[in-house]
């Protein structure tokens, strides 16, 4: 008896932007990005899930808000 497992994520992103400030390391622009990941067991959905992060548009790191 063979038992698989099939997981699956999926992350797209939704929308981009521009956000307000400066990138501290570089002072390069800081870039919102919205993104919406899927994760499916079996091709059956279990969750989605939105999440923003933000990036720098000069030296690429993604910057933490707190």
């Amino acid at each position: 008896m063979c038992f698989g497992l099939v997981c699956d994520a999926d992350e797209r992103v939704v929308q981009r932007g521009r956000a307000e400030g400066v990138c501290p390391y570089c002072g390069g622009t800081i870039q919102v990005v919205d993104t919406q990941s899927h994760w499916r067991l079996c091709f059956v959905p279990l969750s989605s899930k939105t999440k923003r992060k933000y990036y720098c548009s000069i030296c690429n790191r993604q910057l933490v808000l707190q």
